[in-house]
Parts: structure tokens; sequence; C-alpha cells
């Protein structure tokens, strides 16, 4: 059986050669010196001291070689890896140092300048909403008429050819002060203000109307028994219903953009004849029903337009119960939801926001609305 080989000479395994080892730690040292940031100098680290690294490389050889050559080695190595490892320490130390300091004069903040410590508040959307489309219909000549929220029910149903035995005049729809004899009620919706302006000027008349509005509603994401409407009149020699178009395409296009337009479909209204829904060219896919990689719109669920509101031209009994001569003049009106057009407008999901005082929603819209 043969004995150790005690004639072994480990200068002959080449990462151990006392020239192979100083080249590695020169190398290593010289990398640590030249790192300028904390990157460069993990970059460094792991390739001058990682497992795969000249000197971890050359240590693993050190198993290999009998005992009486082991210690040589041995010292070898760990006074190099020792240099390494005490240069990229004093490196780190440096280069940290470097980095507050430079964040020190980068980020500095003056603590003397004087600051204000009540947050910037918010407009509600309701109202900058309002006050932009009142200013789209004031830019068009018309003026802005406003009216009391309990109202007299001869002016929220009768003047507005709203018979005794209407379904919206019952509890279900219309909220009723008490006594139910006095006959005043919320208003359930903005065209009391259209009859009573008609009772207090003479023609032409050219008002818009917008106002908060009561209705006996679930409170969900897509009702509330307060919301706002917006509400036109017009009443001048020669109306028709182009008229009423033209307006509503400009309304459209000022609220959602150019190219947006309305289209009409029959309807029954009593105080307009003939009456009319409006739908709205969808604004997310212009009309079209698909989006731009082929799949049906969930907007407008692939119609192409969107439910808006309601119009048509005024009924002449209505004109007449307000003592205009309806042999002389003609003229249209429209209703849409100011919190329905604001919820198109900016993608609100859930009614509810515009009431729950959240700050976090009002204060996203900020002064104003762009």
């Amino acid at each position: 059986m043969s004995g150790p080989n005690t004639d072994y000479d480990p200068v002959e395994v080449t990462p151990l050669k006392s020239e192979e080892v100083e080249a590695a730690r020169d190398a290593a040292l010289a990398a640590i010196a030249g790192a300028t940031d904390l990157e460069a100098l993990k970059a460094v680290r792991i390739d001058h001291t990682g497992d795969r690294s000249p000197l971890a490389l050359a240590n693993r050889e050190i198993g290999a070689l009998p005992p009486q050559a082991r210690k040589e080695a041995g010292q070898r190595i760990g006074q190099a890896r020792g240099a390494v490892n005490q240069a990229l320490a004093a490196r780190q130390a440096l280069l940290e140092r470097e980095h507050e300091e430079r964040m020190l004069v980068e980020e500095t903040v003056d603590v003397t300048l004087p600051t204000d410590r009540v947050p910037a508040g918010a407009r509600h959307p309701i109202t900058t909403g309002s006050e932009m489309i009142a200013d789209i219909f004031v830019a068009m000549g018309w003026e802005v008429a406003e009216g009391p929220v309990i109202e007299a029910e001869w002016l929220n149903f009768d003047a507005l050819n709203l018979g005794p035995d209407h379904p919206a005049r019952t509890m279900q729809d219309t909220f009723w002060t008490d006594p139910t004899e006095n006959h005043v009620v919320l208003r359930t919706h903005t065209s009391p203000v259209q009859a009573r302006t008609m009772l207090t000027r003479e023609p032409p008349i050219y008002v818009v109307c917008p106002g908060r509005v009561f209705r006996t509603d679930e409170y969900d994401a897509t009702h509330s028994p307060v919301f706002h409407q917006v509400e036109g009149l017009v009443v001048d020699e020669g109306i028709t219903m182009a008229h009423l178009k033209g307006t509503l395409d400009h309304f459209a296009s000022s609220m959602f953009g150019e190219g947006i337009t309305t289209r009409f479909r029959p309807s029954y209204f009593p105080f307009t004849e003939p009456s009319a829904e409006v739908d709205l060219t969808c604004f997310v896919c212009r009309g079209a029903g698909r989006t731009d990689d082929g799949s049906s719109c969930r907007t407008c669920r692939g119609e192409g337009w969107i439910e808006w509101g309601g119009c048509g031209v005024v009924n002449p009994r209505v004109l007449t119960a307000c003592g205009v001569d309806s042999e002389r003049y003609s003229g249209f009106a429209f209703g849409m939801g100011i919190d329905r057009t604001l919820m198109f407008r900016h993608g609100i999901d859930d009614l509810r926001a515009f009431f729950e005082g959240d700050i976090r929603f009002t204060t996203a819209f900020g002064s104003d609305i762009s």
C-alpha cells in the first residue's frame, strides 16, 4: 500500500502560485479603487470575492494539497483575500459617505421657509360642471335662470301639462311637504323654472336652468333621491326641431369633444310635442361600436350611442298655460342629468361618489374642470 505523496510541490498548481495569487489580489484592488459608486462596487464584489472569483477558485485547490503544503498555501490565499475584503470595506464606507453628502446637497430643504399647513381645497365637480354648462349657453347669448327647490304643485305639474291623474304625482316619485293640502312639493325637475320664466318674461326667451331636483328613487350606483339637472328653454317665432338639434349638437361637442353629435328617438313627454329621447355619440369608440382592437365597446355596449336625456317642441298647452301666444310663438326644451353627464365625461362609474363627501374624490378635480 503506497503512502502519502510527500514530494508534491504546491507551486505546480497554477492558481496557487505566488505570482498568480498576487496578480488576482492586485486586479481586485485595482477594480475596487476604480469603482465610482455603490452599484459599481457591488459588481466588483461579485467579480472578485464571489464563488467564481479567481481567489475563491484558488482557495478550493488547497484541499487537494498534502497536509504539509496546505499551511503555506492557505496563508498566501488568506492574506490576499483579507487584503481584498479590507479594501472593499474601506471603499464601501467612502462611497456611502459621498452618497450621503451628495443627497444632503441635492435634496436640501430649507426648513426655515414659511409653509401653509392647511391643504389646498377643491370645488365640488357638480358645482364646476354646472358652471361650465352654463358658460356654454351664455356664450351663445342665453341667460341662466334659477328657481326654488320647494315648488308649488301647479308649477311643477299642472303648468307643464301633467294632469291630476298623471302617475308622476303619486308618492312613488314625488316628495310632498306636510300638510299635503298645501300642494307644495320638492321639485322633481327644473322645468318649473321654465314655467316661471314664461310667466314673468316676454318672448323671445333663451334660458338654461341648472339645479338640484328630488325624486323618491333608491340610492345606488346609478340612482339618487337627490340629483342635478340642466334644462334649456327657447320660445321665439319660427322655432323648429332643427334649431333644437343644432343646439344639442353644439352642447355635446362642447362637453365631449369635436365630432360628438346627437340623434333623436321618438318618445313622449307631457310638456313637449313632438318629443324625443336624445342619444349621444359614444365618446369612447366615437360611434363605431368597437374599440381599436376590434372588441365591442364596453361604454356603449357596441351600439355606438349613449342615452343622454329628453327633448322636444314645447307643447302649445304649456305655452298657453304660461300666458304665451301659442299661435305666434313656438319653442323647444331639453333636459339632461348633470351628474350623468359628468359621469360620462370623467369615467365615473358610481353616482354615490358625488354625494358621500370623500375629499379624495373631489380633490382630484381641483378648483376647476378642464
